[in-house]
């Protein structure tokens, strides 16, 4: 009989059909996510049906291929832990910028410098990563998830935009969802309280299908099995992109700190190393370039994966390597693909709001575990305030040049680190509660 104990191990060794149901469970947590940002830049620029297809694919590849590099890392390059990457939302609005005003060309030039400059920072964190002192990794893993709640919210809807957005029937799948999954997270045992998340996505995704809210028509269309697409786009390299794409992988650092940070306080109970921290970094860089060189955008962790380890309690790699897996067949079989699209907005967001909320509550136990000096007081209230407060009013920013509003103006995590490093380097270190 398999020992479950294995799976909140990060090498313990469990069968594949034990391992899959918790790899798929870490997919469906960021299917939607990983290739919204793709879909969003396609239909803005205009490329063609086909070409979008083929950057969908490409885009799920690059995301099983780089949680692989994370798990399993090559040389220095990825962490040993089990963080799971897919293409950042981060560098939405400067991608749509650049692709637009300069074309794709250009995007994916800037894409691919800015994930050698991320990479090499990361190879040497260590004559930098002192900076990010236990105060400021709390605080910027906090502000992760709160900037994350709205994205659960909107989900729970039924996503930002859609016609029947805030609609009854949204509000019942959703619901039904999250309840199923407070259901086995607090009365499950072993498994099946560590698969409450997974348990509540399939009783909620039946509910819709009950009700007539999921599209099968796509599944007549789809191939059977379809190779990626080296640089679908001929990359050119010009400064201004370049450093403005440059300027938002420095935010996306920040966040790989803050989930690595979160991961290894909810879920291994420790901090994280230095060479985890720069590890994470380089691995969220290189991967990034070859991410531009199949046309697709940055890589970056994912928190809500994080918020899931921290929930589920499993952590073991070759589990949440199944779903890295599942990724990558998606994208090689897209018959695949297309069935993890079916699933309602309604259903993640009922997934995926206590997910986010564990996220938060690893940073209140960060900030706890720091100490609650007048000094510590400062950096949190301050950093929190400004950059969750500053963020939410539009046009804040409007007297500043594009890059500043580009990398600060709707991204409260960039405005959180950048206050809370200075705070920690300005303010006297004696300064006791």
């Amino acid at each position: 009989m398999a020992d479950n104990t294995n799976l909140y191990q990060l090498d313990g060794r469990v069968p594949l059909l034990q391992a899959v149901p918790f790899g798929l469970q870490h997919v469906l947590a960021m299917f939607v996510s990983n290739i919204a940002p793709i879909i969003i830049l396609a239909n803005i620029v205009g490329t063609d049906p086909a070409l979008s297809a083929v950057l969908i694919q490409n885009c799920m590849i690059i995301a099983g291929l780089g949680t692989l590099v994370q798990l399993y890392p090559i040389w220095r390059v990825g962490s040993r832990l089990p963080i799971v990457m897919g293409i950042s939302f981060t560098f939405l609005s400067v991608s749509i910028f650049i692709a637009t005003t300069q074309g794709m060309g250009t995007l994916i030039g800037a894409v691919i410098v800015g994930g050698v400059l991320e990479g090499l920072l990361g190879l040497f964190a260590r004559y930098w990563i002192r900076i990010i002192s236990p105060i400021v990794a709390a605080t910027v893993v906090t502000a992760i998830g709160f900037s994350l709640l709205p994205i659960g919210a909107n989900s729970f809807a039924g996503g930002q935009g859609a016609a029947d957005f805030g609609a009854a029937h949204n509000w019942i799948v959703g619901t039904v969802t999250l309840l199923t999954c407070l259901a086995f997270q607090v009365f499950g045992r072993g498994l099946l309280r560590s698969l409450s998340v997974l348990m509540g996505l399939v009783v909620g995704y039946i509910l819709a299908v009950c009700m007539g809210l999921v599209d099968f028509s796509g599944l007549q269309h789809a191939g059977i099995v379809s190779l990626p697409t080296f640089l679908p786009f001929k990359p050119e390299f010009h400064l201004g992109a370049i450093l403005s794409v440059v300027a938002i992988y420095l935010v996306s650092a920040t966040e790989t700190i803050g989930d690595t940070s979160a991961l290894c306080s909810g879920a291994l109970h420790r901090s994280p190393t230095d060479k985890e921290l720069g590890s994470s970094i380089s691995c969220d860089g290189f991967v990034s370039t070859v991410s531009g060189l199949f046309g697709c955008t940055p890589i970056t962790s994912f928190s809500q994966n994080v918020g899931l380890a921290s929930l589920s309690g499993v952590v073991n790699r070759f589990a949440i390597a199944t779903g890295a897996c599942i990724m990558i067949l998606g994208g090689v079989f897209p018959v695949v693909g297309v069935l993890l699209t079916t699933i309602p907005q309604a259903v993640l967001g009922g997934c995926t709001i206590i997910m986010f909320g564990s996220i938060m509550y690893a940073g209140f136990g960060m900030i706890a575990k720091c100490g609650f000096s007048d000094r510590n007081m400062i950096i949190v209230a301050l950093s929190l305030s400004v950059g969750l407060g500053f963020t939410q009013s539009r046009g804040l920013f409007a007297i500043f040049p594009q890059i500043i509003q580009t990398v600060f103006a709707e991204n409260c995590v960039a405005v959180v680190f950048l206050l809370a490093v200075i705070l920690n380097l300005v303010l006297p270190q004696g300064k006791k509660g």
